[in-house]
């Protein structure tokens, strides 16, 4: 089983990375490729997940052992495969999520990719006891997710943008970081997009940003 993987980014795509590892080309599936600390053509180390199936092998990867272990413990939710826990993995940091959990917050939950409910309360049912050492105190202190204001919640109908800035809040992202990326991929919105492109987009832009 293949627990990390040390190379280069030689390329990145909305869904994955490719991680030259002394000169062979590893996919590997991420959250936000963007959002991976390191320049095309540095080096970096992503923690794996590997999964075989019995068409094709897959490669997740994560730039903590929290993400790792946590995407983990979404799998063992019924109704969640690799692409909704991943998507989950993209909408907040592990801290925010095992908090919203914890606390059982199914509004933020629900704003989760891929994540209804009735999965919503799966995660809850079967998680809650399970995420104890991946919260911190600065998480656990937030009352976000004990029924008064939510920093991380945005009003319904306020669209996909409200939705993917909030995610960026939640990455750690500040205020007007995520603001300069709206307004970078403003051009390229149609209306109608869901919260996942647009998501994938800002973080697009916000890595343009920082390699400028």
């Amino acid at each position: 089983m293949i627990d990390f993987l040390r190379g280069i980014v030689a390329h990145r795509e909305t869904e994955y990375v490719v991680l030259d590892v002394r000169g062979v080309g590893y996919r590997v599936f991420c959250a936000n490729p963007f959002a991976v600390q390191t320049k095309d053509g540095e080096e970096t180390t992503l923690f794996i997940h590997y999964q075989v199936r019995e068409d094709a092998h897959l490669l997740f990867g994560f730039q903590t052992r929290e993400e790792q272990s946590l995407f983990r413990m979404l799998l063992e939710v019924n109704g969640i495969g690799p692409k909704v826990a991943i998507g989950v993995l993209a909408g907040g940091r592990p801290e925010v999520i095992a908090a919203a959990i914890q606390q059982e917050n199914i509004s933020f939950l629900i704003k989760l990719p891929g994540i209804g409910r009735k999965t919503a309360q799966r995660m809850i049912l079967d998680l809650k006891d399970k995420l104890g050492g991946m919260m911190t105190s600065e998480a656990n202190s937030l009352s976000v997710f004990t029924g008064g204001a939510d920093l991380f919640a945005v009003p319904q109908g306020s669209g996909a943008w409200s939705e993917a800035k909030a995610a960026l809040l939640a990455l750690g992202y500040t205020e007007a970081e995520a603001d300069s990326a709206g307004h970078a991929i403003k051009p390229k919105l149609q209306g109608g997009e869901a919260v996942d492109v647009v998501m994938k987009l800002a973080l697009q832009a916000l890595f343009q940003q920082s390699t400028r």
